[in-house]
């Protein structure tokens, strides 16, 4: 079973349909024991980072994820999902994060050409950077869906994917069981599909 965390941050009908299309086990929760209880975590999250953080703190979530990610169980986070597993997000001040990841979260603004919109919106080609079972059913230059203001830097040490957009941008990130996607594998059709089919089947 996989839980997908519902800490009040964001809309999850997309993430559901897609893990019911690829027919994964699957239950929403803010349940501290039904989180224990899965075999693998999914986090969320769209928004602002601190707001997010504070929301998994107040609830006593980041407790749970932190002590099941100690346990060795797969965590994989999308788009502020994934930014939450770093240490720390400079959007709009410094806020803590999980700390599971080495790095930083930073402002696209003032990194990117100023001719380049943000945030970030649209489809880029992935480039592998190392080798990650999680790409096991997609390929290299495979298109995925972005939405994002904000990059994780800092974290060489995890990076498996890197997508160009003025520079070239952490995409996604693996250390052990800990993972993350910064864009949307549920709004990336097939090749984020494959993407969730691999995570489920990781052992």
């Amino acid at each position: 079973m996989i839980a997908i965390v519902d800490y009040g941050v964001g809309n999850l009908f997309s993430l559901i349909s897609s893990f019911k299309k690829i027919g994964a086990d699957i239950v929403v929760t803010a349940d501290p024991e039904v989180i224990k209880s899965a075999d693998r975590i999914i986090l969320p999250g769209v928004g602002a980072f601190e707001d997010a953080a504070k929301k998994l703190r107040d609830s006593g979530l980041d407790k749970v994820l932190i002590s099941e990610a100690q346990k060795g169980k797969k965590i994989m986070g999308i788009c502020l999902g994934m930014q939450m597993l770093f240490e720390k997000s400079y959007e709009y001040g410094c806020h803590k994060g999980l700390g599971l990841l080495k790095g930083s979260i930073v402002p696209m603004q003032g990194s990117i050409p100023d001719n380049l919109k943000i945030p970030h919106i649209g489809w880029n080609a992935l480039h592998f950077t190392r080798e990650s079972n999680l790409f096991k059913y997609i390929s290299p230059n495979d298109c995925v869906y972005f939405v994002h203001s904000y990059y994780a830097t800092d974290c060489d040490d995890s990076v498996i994917a890197t997508a160009e957009y003025g520079k070239e941008l952490t995409a996604a990130v693996q250390n052990g069981n800990i993972m993350g996607c910064q864009f949307h594998p549920e709004k990336s059709g097939e090749v984020g599909l494959n993407i969730l089919r691999a995570f489920c089947e990781m052992e």
